[in-house]
């Protein structure tokens, strides 16, 4: 009877969480810390000379705060980054030419594998805007291609974060993309002819940016697809919902890179988190899976696939590998998902499935757990933003 009466108390308490943050989720103004990354362009010329511009969140440089966090609001550099967002472009330039020296000094660009000499050309800060987004500013440098070269790589330090890489000529607006974490450098990219690279190449590119942003990125997702294995472990009902998810996020990825469907992250990601308190709640409240869970699933589904499509939108994909790119990225959001499903079936599943104990033991307090994290994040999401 004790036990009953917990898990009635438990139930009862998730629905008020449930309820609260979604009425405060409505009211209140949303926004968007997070740590994107940042889109390096260079384009040369018939001349042999080059443009350089690096889009990129310069006041998160200044304040070092870098990739290691998702939000800005994580670092004990929170204060000085936003004391940096409030600054007017005449003061925040005037920090970046302290900085700049700083940043020159960790950006490689070489060609025939020798670093060129760096020129800063200009900066453009936008205005100061919703204090609780983040700007986008642009780094531009010029220079002159060495007439001998024949390859060229590019490279920064791991602090700055994940960058995307992209080179295209007079002749070609669509050569070459890369998209480089923790500082990686790039390939060594042949200059003369300046070919793009193959349809493998893209779709390899493409597939890892998508397993990335699940594992080790995505943690809402990785818990989200976590709290659907808690409740069944037997395959065919989890391979119905996985393929449900699938689906439904895939439709919503595609409408959303192909802007038939444009909703802010600062209302998708709060949503996000309150999928998973859901999914959460009915493995405590249920046994078994109800008829109404995979249509559950599935709207849910369309909801975190509006978050796999920001993704892409930051990153930019190239028209030439536009569909190479929209399923590489799907393949690869799959395999990292598969990947959570098979760690949770060999770390558990495999040994525990078939206990009378399994759900009290580790159904139940996994889900809480989750509910838990995921009841935070709201918070964050909405009013922490």
């Amino acid at each position: 009877m004790p036990s009953q009466y917990l898990h009635l108390q438990v139930k009862r308490l998730f629905i008020l969480v449930f309820i609260i943050f979604n009425l405060l989720g409505l009211t209140l103004s949303l926004s968007a810390h997070e740590i994107r990354p940042s889109i390096i362009d260079i384009h040369f010329n018939e001349n042999g000379e080059y443009k350089m511009s690096i889009k990129t969140n310069l006041e998160a440089m200044i304040a070092k705060i870098g990739a290691e966090h998702q939000d800005t609001n994580e670092s004990k550099n929170a204060d000085r980054y936003n004391t940096l967002r409030q600054m007017p472009y005449d003061v925040l330039i005037e920090e970046f030419s302290n900085f700049e020296p700083s940043l020159i000094n960790k950006i490689q660009l070489n060609f025939n594998e020798k670093p060129q000499t760096l020129t800063i050309e200009s900066v453009e800060i936008p205005d100061i805007g919703d204090l609780d987004l983040a700007r986008d500013s642009v780094i531009n440098f010029v220079g002159t291609m060495p007439s001998n070269t024949k390859t060229l790589n590019w490279q920064w330090d791991k602090s700055f974060g994940n960058a995307v890489l992209r080179i295209s000529s007079y002749q070609n607006e669509d050569l070459y993309s890369s998209y480089l974490l923790d500082g990686k450098i790039s390939d060594n990219i042949t200059i003369k002819g300046l070919k793009a690279p193959s349809k493998w190449q893209q779709f390899k590119t493409y597939v890892q940016v998508g397993f990335v942003h699940i594992v080790p990125k995505g943690l809402d997702h990785i818990l989200f697809v976590v709290g659907l294995f808690l409740l069944s472990t037997q395959l065919r009902p989890l391979l119905i919902q996985i393929t449900t998810f699938t689906l439904a996020h895939s439709v919503t990825l595609a409408l959303g890179i192909y802007g038939v469907i444009n909703i802010s992250p600062a209302i998708v990601e709060p949503l996000i988190a309150a999928s998973i308190i859901y999914v959460c709640f009915e493995n405590i409240y249920t046994d078994h899976l109800s008829r109404w869970r995979p249509v559950v699933v599935f709207l849910f589904g369309l909801l975190h696939g509006l978050g796999f499509a920001s993704v892409l939108k930051e990153i930019g994909i190239e028209s030439s590998s536009f569909v190479t790119g929209l399923i590489a990225f799907n393949v690869g959001v799959e395999l990292g998902q598969l990947s959570v499903i098979a760690a949770c079936f060999l770390l558990v599943g495999l040994w525990f499935r078939h206990k009378e104990w399994y759900r009290n033991r580790i159904t139940i307090p996994a889900s809480v757990v989750i509910a838990i994290i995921a009841s935070y994040w709201l918070y964050e999401r909405t009013l922490l933003a």
